[in-house]
């Protein structure tokens, strides 16, 4: 399963969407990219194959920042989810 988060302006955590494989992965993160580069605010509707009946509607003037992770297996790989990850004190 392949995550893809996106980061909006002035929103402190990621939303979110899965793909089964790697090309979908891939193929929502270049559109995505595209959305982004345009230059022109435009309203991107992206659902998510892991649960079918989650649908997520953004500006695409907001988007900061956009990232695919792949999740490996039944149990997560230990990486919090999102960009950015606190590193645990070991005493």
């Amino acid at each position: 399963m392949f995550t893809i988060d996106l980061t909006l302006q002035n929103t402190p955590f990621p939303l979110s969407v899965q793909r089964k494989s790697a090309e979908a992965a891939e193929k929502t993160y270049q559109k995505i990219m595209e959305a982004m580069s345009s230059g022109k605010p435009e309203l991107l509707e992206l659902t998510c194959e892991h649960q079918s009946d989650k649908k997520i509607g953004v500006l695409t003037s907001q988007i900061s920042a956009v990232m695919i992770s792949q999740k490996s297996g039944a149990v997560g790989t230990g990486r919090t989810p999102g960009f950015f990850a606190l590193a645990e004190d070991k005493q």
